[in-house]
């Protein structure tokens, strides 16, 4: 077997069936399997892989054993010759894997490689390609200055190598992950993928950014910045600098303030509101009970080569492709003042987020 994506859910029921949805058209062409590892959800998420998606092999967790965890179980029970680690509250393009894995097949000494991750606007997420955050460029951070924490050098669309990849869209081979012990368990929720992918590069392998597609990432439902969020970022990262950047007792103490310091920093407040004037769906077809439930002037169209401004854009998956959805975000963005919700009609549900910084809307018929 060629691949196996392994996803890790908690109580994101509807970003998880959109994302296995875009999953299972982009693995049609590759021998592959998707695992998904539920983390004791309160939802009916393990329900719903259940009915809709029964080829899905699913681990249900008596409890929610975080992040690293949960995925190690999940590649335990992998077969593919290359992982992709996923977030549920992901859309993947038709293509991403079999582009991605034909790079990788002519890499030597591969490491992990991640990919262009955009938010539900469509705007570029610097942490796709980061350098490692050392204490100076974490302190650097802090104070404001991210050019040595993000790899500005390459831009969003070019291909070149990293340092480190963020765990949300991770690929790399199975045999390399079970090399370096797969994610620390010593991490709960989040450094774990700062942790693999600075262990894959102390192992002697390359890790790379490729650029040339591009994945939604919600980001808002797996790392809402709230006080929490803030605590477990900053702790997990004094879990990183303990194990990998202990030379004396003067720079744990000083790495010890400054995580002490960020987190005290008021968590990233979510972007204003933004306000549209009316609803735009790009489908063939009009719906009843579409129109009923919006409170907005309504119109519906076929055409995506003109998108008005100040205008909520509602894609019908099922009409348009997950790769146009993810190239009509990218080339409006943040241009046009516009709002995205993606439409799953057999479900009666359509999604989509506003900021990276905040919870999206799920709106059920």
């Amino acid at each position: 077997m060629k691949l196996s994506v392994v996803i890790l859910n908690y109580n994101v029921r509807y970003f998880l069936e959109l994302c296995l949805r875009s999953v299972e058209q982009a693995i049609k062409t590759i021998e592959a399997e998707i695992i998904v590892v539920d983390n004791n959800s309160s939802d009916d998420s393990c329900i719903m892989v259940k009915e809709l998606f029964p080829e899905v092999k699913l681990i249900e967790n008596k409890e929610n054993y975080g992040f690293s965890k949960g995925n190690n179980i999940g590649v335990a029970m992998a077969k593919g010759e290359y992982l992709c680690i996923l977030n549920p509250d992901t859309v993947v393009a038709e293509d991403t894997f079999s582009k991605i894995l034909n790079f990788a097949e002519l890499q030597t000494n591969l490491g992990i490689i991640g990919c262009q991750l955009i938010d539900g606007r469509g705007v570029f997420l610097p942490e796709s390609k980061r350098h490692i955050p050392t204490p100076s460029v974490a302190f650097q951070k802090l104070i404001g200055n991210s050019k040595n924490y993000y790899q500005n050098d390459l831009t969003p669309d070019q291909v070149g190598k990293t340092e480190i990849l963020v765990g949300a869209f991770m690929i790399m081979k199975r045999n390399v992950y079970k090399e370096v012990n797969g994610f620390d368990e010593d991490y709960f929720m989040y450094g774990e993928d700062v942790d693999l992918s600075y262990k894959v590069l102390k192992a002697g392998y390359s890790n790379y950014y490729y650029g040339e597609t591009s994945v939604i990432h919600f980001k808002g439902e797996s790392t809402l910045k709230d006080k929490i969020y803030a605590k477990r970022f900053y702790g997990a990262m004094e879990v990183f600098y303990q194990k990998h950047f202990k030379k004396n007792v003067l720079v744990s103490i000083l790495v010890k303030i400054i995580l002490g310091l960020a987190s005290l920093r008021s968590p990233i407040k979510n972007t204003q509101a933004i306000k549209t004037n009316k609803v735009l769906v790009i489908s063939e077809t009009t719906d009843g009970k579409l129109i009923h439930k919006v409170k907005k002037p309504i119109d519906f169209t076929s055409n995506i080569k003109s998108i008005p401004y100040q205008t909520e854009i509602v894609l019908d998956t099922e009409f348009l492709s997950y790769k146009t959805i993810i190239n009509v975000l990218k080339t409006y963005n943040t241009s046009n003042q516009n709002t995205y919700r993606m439409w799953v009609k057999n479900s009666n549900f359509m999604l989509g987020s506003d900021t990276s910084s905040g919870r999206g809307e799920i709106v059920r018929f």
